[in-house]
């Protein structure tokens, strides 16, 4: 591990005040680059501050929406799709952890295309592969729908993992205010795809309409984003997928981080997969169950918005990451304890507690000093993240089967929300990998 980089926490204020000590056309990145022996030292993205970059931050915008409703749609209907095809409780356990699964699996390969194709290139397609895939997975039966799941979720892995390096190359002095545009556009796909989804279903009344639906939002976000990542020329691409790398394995703060992001993404789909039935159980029915899923995702929204930007202009994070596991711990203790008293009170802690997850984000770009550095922990920390963290949705279902209740369950997941603190509480520390 490093010690302390005065490139490690970027604030938008203080990278500004710094860039105007340098000359126009070089960026510190590009200087830091120079000096560890990189060949680029010019930043190849000064045109992005003109006519490309309100349209980059569209295709960011628009492919971030696309990430999590092709995983919350299906889960706020996930009982009328087993009943429908006659599938046992143990298929439902299986297509809720095919996304962590597959995002860690895929994500593994996402620096290696990235590097042989080009980061634009690789989004491009993985954004016209997530459109064919959530209509094959409407037309089938079990296993049709399994095997759609799981290349609508590999096509995801792509962009979690090659959307970071955009914002930190393509927008360094303004990585805050990017990963916040990122993660709003998330939330906001997420909650959106959960409470419109039990609405559509019952419109249209078929769920392979209801799911089929949001093949359109990618469609959307493909088509904005090949026009603005045509203006890059080849010479202009990200430079991390190309630019000096090294492993990140031998460090212990680059561990952490991954310890951090696989548990809070453990929890996040665990609830995004589980959420819904849990509250069934309780009592409520499947519309409400579906709305309180999607107000524990919209909530997300405004926090997303706020958060990076402020997390950026603090010296440590291990506030933040303290603070948003205790509102998650509130959340499942209320859902434990006392279901139906306050529903909305527990979606709610459990939504702000949630935004962990740009949290994480920004915690891959401030513990970095370069982009390079960028996309080796993005893929390190998602890959093995992800990875670790598919066993949870598996696993909770499976221990409701077992125990025929939700209680063992939630008591699990609130141990993991205890050592998530504790990762991000050690990862918050101000240093560099």
């Amino acid at each position: 591990m490093s010690t302390e980089s005065r490139t490690q926490h970027v604030p938008d204020h203080v990278a500004d005040q710094d860039a105007t000590r340098l000359p126009t056309d070089v960026h510190p990145d590009a200087l830091a680059r120079e000096n560890d022996g990189a060949a680029e030292t010019v930043n190849p993205n000064r045109h992005l501050a003109t006519a490309g970059g309100g349209l980059l931050l569209a295709g960011v915008a628009l492919a971030a929406a696309n990430m999590r409703p092709a995983v919350t749609s299906l889960a706020s209907v996930l009982g009328e799709v087993r009943d429908s095809l006659g599938a046992s409780s143990t298929w439902a356990s299986v297509v809720t952890s095919v996304p962590t699964l597959c995002f860690g699996v895929a994500g593994i390969g996402a620096p290696l295309l990235a590097r042989r194709m080009g980061i634009n290139k690789v989004i491009g397609v993985s954004l016209a592969v997530l459109t064919a895939a959530m209509l094959l997975r409407t037309v089938g039966g079990p296993w049709t729908v399994l095997s759609g799941t799981v290349l609508v979720c590999a096509a995801i892995a792509m962009c979690n993992v090659l959307i970071p390096v955009v914002v930190k190359e393509s927008f360094p002095t303004k990585v805050g205010m990017a990963t916040a545009l990122y993660t709003t556009a998330m939330a906001a796909g997420g909650s959106t795809g959960s409470a419109l989804t039990p609405y559509l279903n019952s419109a249209t009344g078929s769920w392979r309409l209801a799911l089929a639906t949001w093949a359109v939002v990618a469609l959307a976000a493909l088509c904005v984003w090949v026009p603005a990542t045509a203006r890059r020329s080849s010479a202009r691409q990200v430079t991390a997928s190309t630019g000096p790398r090294r492993s990140l394995m031998r460090s212990p703060l680059a561990w952490v981080i991954t310890g951090y992001f696989a548990l809070q993404s453990l929890v996040a789909y665990v609830v995004m997969g589980w959420l819904p039935e849990v509250f069934k159980g309780a009592g409520i029915d499947g519309t409400t169950a579906g709305m309180l899923l999607g107000l524990l995702l919209l909530v997300g929204v405004p926090i997303n918005m706020v958060l990076p930007p402020l997390v950026t202009k603090t010296r440590s994070q291990s506030g933040w990451a303290i603070g948003l596991a205790v509102l998650t711990i509130s959340g499942l203790l209320g859902l434990l304890l006392a279901p139906l008293t306050m529903p909305v009170v527990w979606a709610l802690a459990i939504g702000i507690g949630m935004s962990a997850f740009p949290l994480a984000l920004v915690l891959i770009s401030l513990r970095t000093a370069n982009a390079a550095d960028t996309s080796s922990l993005s893929a390190m920390s998602q890959s093995i993240g992800y990875l670790i963290a598919s066993f949870g949705p598996f696993l909770f279902g499976v221990l409701h089967d077992v125990t025929h209740q939700w209680s063992a369950s939630l008591v699990v997941l609130l141990v993991v929300v205890a050592v998530q603190a504790v990762f991000g509480v050690i990862a918050g520390r101000p240093r560099t990998v």
